[in-house]
């Protein structure tokens, strides 16, 4: 079996109506999120931008990445030489400000949508629908904050010091 590697973006922008998830829609006729194969020892993350890059025209600096997001989509299917084939799509989130994206010549159309909109394009694909939901979820739930702990106030030698917290 082969094994191939994959990475992407799942793009959003924040609208009055709520987060709207960039999809392209494909030659295969399939809706999909910017992705695209690693080249030789590339990293996931780097992949991710530049395939985002060559199918959108979305810039790294267009992309607030968003950290503690990841998500995978794996299936398994029949090359052209009939050989099987797993793969593993690597996802992350980023935000963007962007509407309009240059699409690559391997993507008819594009759109964005909200959640309950987007994801019954997704629906003959259950982990693909399950990474725009993970996204949403993400993208739904507040953040902690961090907590900021006092600084503590000592005499030393006639001085007040600043100490750190522990």
């Amino acid at each position: 079996m082969v094994k191939q590697v994959s990475a992407g973006f799942v793009v959003f922008r924040r609208t009055k109506d709520g987060p709207k998830f960039l999809l392209l829609f494909d030659r295969s006729r399939d809706w999909n999120f910017p992705r695209g194969k690693l080249v030789a020892d590339e990293k996931s993350l780097y992949g991710a931008l530049r395939e985002t890059h060559e199918e959108t025209g979305l810039k790294t600096k267009d992309l607030k990445i968003k950290n503690g997001f990841r998500a995978y989509e794996r299936f398994t299917f029949l090359n052209r030489e009939k050989r099987k084939v797993h793969k593993t799509i690597v996802f992350y989130l980023a935000e963007t400000n962007e509407k309009q994206v240059k699409l690559s010549r391997e993507h008819d159309g594009f759109g964005w949508f909200l959640y309950e909109d987007g994801a019954p394009l997704l629906s003959p694909y259950k982990e693909r629908r399950a990474v725009l939901k993970k996204a949403n979820d993400f993208i739904s739930q507040p953040r902690p904050q961090k907590k900021v702990r006092p600084h503590r106030w000592r005499r030393r030698q006639g001085f007040l010091k600043r100490q750190q917290p522990h």
